[in-house]
């Protein structure tokens, strides 16, 4: 183990110091954790430090990692929604937050009616409307459609709104 070890840590000093996406696979090549960062380099650098200095679960994990691939993007932004992404389409072991089954916030606006709506919604539908988003905070897009009410003054029979 500590071999594979050796060569994970020679493999984090060619990484790239990029905003993006860390992807830890295990010896079947099965995604185990995704990760974003702002310096993918010195992100995951972190789980290699002294046994002291890290959990008992980012101990483990390493344990169990045989391949680091990453992902570059351009903006932190597109880092966590890619995050995001690979983490509801793969369900690696050890990501916790982000495992659920609910989709992206997106703002409607029902364009075809005579007084357009705002509304969130999570599918995008080829319903005529317009389709704002994906956003990564219900809340804000709740928010968001609130202010638009309040300065644009539209209608305001908004679900639970």
């Amino acid at each position: 183990m500590s071999k594979r070890i050796d060569e994970l840590r020679a493999r984090v000093k060619e990484l790239p110091t990029d905003s993006g996406v860390y992807l830890m696979k295990s010896n079947q090549d099965k995604i185990i954790y995704v990760g974003k960062a702002k310096d993918i380099r010195s992100r995951v650098r972190s789980y290699f430090q002294d046994k002291k200095h890290i959990s008992a679960k980012t101990v483990y994990l390493v344990g169990q990692i045989h391949q680091i691939d990453y992902l570059i993007t351009k903006t932190e932004v597109e880092a966590y929604l890619l995050e995001a992404s690979l983490i509801k389409k793969h369900r690696p072991k050890y990501n916790i937050r982000l495992k659920d089954d609910r989709s992206y916030p997106y703002i409607r606006c029902s364009a075809q009616d005579k007084f357009p709506r705002f509304y969130l919604y999570r599918k995008v539908k080829p319903d005529g409307a317009y389709y704002f988003g994906p956003y990564t905070s219900g809340l804000h897009v709740r928010d968001t459609i609130r202010f638009l009410i309040a300065r644009f003054r539209f209608a305001t029979v908004l679900m639970g709104l």
